[in-house]
């Protein structure tokens, strides 16, 4: 926490309105991932402003440790990324200088989504970048191309972000009201609160015993799915190998 944002700088106060914005811009964060399948669960919201210069920041992390993202998880990131800015406009109808970052991170993503990973809708599986991810191997017109499909991309993370928050306007309030009044919620605190609120009971806690026949079962079923024969060749499929990488 203190690598990412720095230690917390309590002498540096805000302002009653810059506080507000910058609560509802975190829960905006927090609760488009609450509302996507695909995306990791939040572990701390705080608007307390950090020595590196965040004023607030919404963390996150996987349950468990992993090496590869699919395209789902891709997209759920995108969506996060876009909450903040998403709650803004529609909370106060403008926007602030605080969701730079995030626009950045997420420029990044969806670039590389459409140039290394092969996730791209108008380009498919075509490889546009070279010499380590640093000059692009296409013309300038594909160039051109490249960025109109990543701002698509992105228009549609920030219009996904603009919907979940609309649709849950009342519950994006009442945390954002809890946030300013105690500046920092622990994950635990807010799926609680995020459930009471959408009528959701809280899910039984899993035994460490249960949670392990759980993954045995899990990585039993993945062993099967790798080393299932190619029906259309006879050949056996090759496993991805531990090397893959995504950043």
């Amino acid at each position: 926490e203190v690598v990412i944002a720095g230690k917390e700088k309590k002498d540096r106060i805000m302002g009653p309105k810059e506080k507000k914005m910058v609560a509802y811009h975190e829960v905006g964060h927090a609760l488009v991932t609450a509302l996507q399948k695909d995306a990791e669960p939040v572990q701390k919201i705080t608007i307390v402003p950090r020595t590196m210069g965040a004023l607030g920041y919404t963390m996150q992390g996987p349950e468990e440790e992993k090496f590869l993202m699919t395209k789902n998880e891709l997209v759920a990131h995108l969506v996060t990324y876009m909450g903040g800015r998403a709650a803004e406009e529609i909370v106060f109808d403008s926007v602030t200088t605080g969701a730079s970052n995030d626009i950045e991170q997420a420029t990044k993503i969806a670039r590389a989504m459409v140039t290394q990973y092969g996730m791209s809708e108008k380009f498919g599986l075509m490889g546009l970048v070279t010499d380590g991810r640093a000059s692009l191997n296409c013309g300038e017109e594909t160039a051109a191309q490249i960025d109109q499909e990543v701002m698509r991309i992105l228009k549609e993370s920030y219009d996904e972000a603009v919907r979940l928050l609309q649709e849950n306007r009342s519950i994006l309030d009442k945390i954002a009201q809890h946030l300013y009044e105690n500046e920092t919620i622990t994950g635990k605190e807010f799926m609680k609160i995020f459930r009471e609120l959408k009528g959701i009971p809280e899910p039984e806690e899993k035994t460490d015993a249960q949670k392990a026949a759980e993954r045995f079962q899990e990585e039993g079923e993945l062993s099967k799915e790798l080393h299932k024969p190619e029906t259309n060749q006879g050949r056996p499929s090759r496993p991805a190998g531990p090397e893959a990488e995504i950043q």
